[in-house]
């Protein structure tokens, strides 16, 4: 059963952030569960986790998580990829995360996750794929049931530290027509540039896959400027830290005067989306030299500058949130309104993996939808 998600007013409406039609482009898998779910399917299993209470198991991943360090971040995961091993785990767990989405308004989501690292009981590469697919189809099966609609694909990722990039890469391709569209790699960035998984990148573009690479979060420039040479990446995951070659010269009462590195003009110009996921940045210290309140990042340098920003929860359970409740969040931080808020869909709906027809119908949607707010 779906839980209730948390309802956030846009300021001075009765209009509610959940009910607006939303894209998610940057979610893990394995950082959307329930904490319920998490209980019922450790305990079948006999997989001792730090707490049977949801409550406290809730507060555990989110107090674990905000840590200010990526590594630490990181570590919270073994408890739910524990959970995921077996395809009725995999299937549950996929499924209630398309429900999620749905109950908040996404209407197009890609979903990422690392197959490799759901293998422990047996099951093969296409084996968790498949078993995902299935889950995600069935809870679109329940918003349509439900009088809604939701599209989900499956972003494929492989561990940035670990040798099986090509052998990710050739899985993801050898299920683009079954529910897979797209390519990431993640994991520590710090130390494990993309160029490492260079034979994987030559893979992907000569089968014209699409990508998108972890940068701009753990590491800096360098990181980025490798996710776009090494990993032809059409988007950035996260990439706030492209920020850091933008020199703020002066200000005053009413204007902000900045010079843009080459770098940084590059991703403006060509239009890269950056996968920003503000909560999760304060967590990870990605915005730490800007500051530690999200009133401090630099989303709306970004944004003013003309960014294809976009809005993410990465994960929603380590960092308790939502969509919506990121909206609500960088709209009480920056004085955004509806119109901010139909921008940052659009920037999501145009950076989909999706065939342009469908990425223009995304948008027509998603109009209509504001429209009628």
């Amino acid at each position: 059963m779906t839980a209730a998600p948390e309802e956030y007013l846009v300021p001075g409406t009765d209009i509610s952030f959940n009910s607006l039609p939303k894209v998610s482009l940057h979610d893990h898998l394995d950082g959307g569960l329930r904490p319920g779910t998490i209980i019922e399917l450790a305990d079948a299993i006999g997989l001792k986790i730090p707490s049977n209470d949801e409550l406290e198991l809730a507060d555990w991943f989110e107090d674990s998580a905000d840590s200010g360090s990526l590594p630490s971040y990181l570590a919270t995961f073994d408890v739910t990829i524990g959970v995921m091993q077996t395809r009725e785990g995999l299937i549950r767990v996929a499924r209630e995360f398309v429900n999620d989405l749905a109950a908040d308004g996404v209407i197009y989501g890609e979903v990422r996750w690392a197959p490799e690292q759901h293998l422990t009981k047996g099951l093969s590469l296409d084996d968790v794929v498949e078993a995902v697919q299935e889950g995600l189809e069935l809870g679109t099966d329940d918003a349509r049931n439900a009088g809604g609609s939701i599209r989900v694909g499956q972003l494929i990722t492989a561990m940035r530290h670990a040798d099986r990039g090509l052998e990710i890469a050739e899985l993801a391709v050898r299920h683009r027509d079954r529910g897979v569209v797209g390519f990431d790699i993640a994991g520590a960035e710090l130390g494990f540039p993309a160029k490492n998984q260079l034979a994987a990148f030559d893979y992907l573009a000569h089968h014209f896959f699409p990508v998108t690479v972890h940068a701009g979060e753990g590491d800096g420039l360098e990181s980025i400027k490798g996710a776009l040479f090494h990993g032809r990446a059409l988007r950035l995951g996260h990439g706030v830290r492209i920020a850091e070659d933008i020199e703020i010269e002066r200000q005053d009462d009413d204007n902000t005067y900045v010079s843009l590195g080459l770098l940084a003009q590059w991703v403006k110009d060509r239009e890269i989306a950056l996968e920003l996921s503000p909560s999760s940045n304060l967590q990870t210290g990605a915005i730490s030299e800007w500051g530690d309140d999200l009133a401090d990042h630099p989303f709306d340098l970004l944004y003013q500058l003309g960014f294809q920003v976009t809005v993410n929860t990465d994960n929603r359970l380590m960092s308790n949130t939502s969509i919506s409740r990121e909206l609500a969040l960088l709209t009480d931080a920056f004085g955004y309104d509806l119109s901010d808020i139909e921008v940052f869909q659009l920037n999501a709906a145009a950076a989909t993996f999706l065939p342009i027809e469908d990425r223009e119908d995304l948008a027509d949607a998603i109009s209509e939808g504001f429209d009628e707010a």
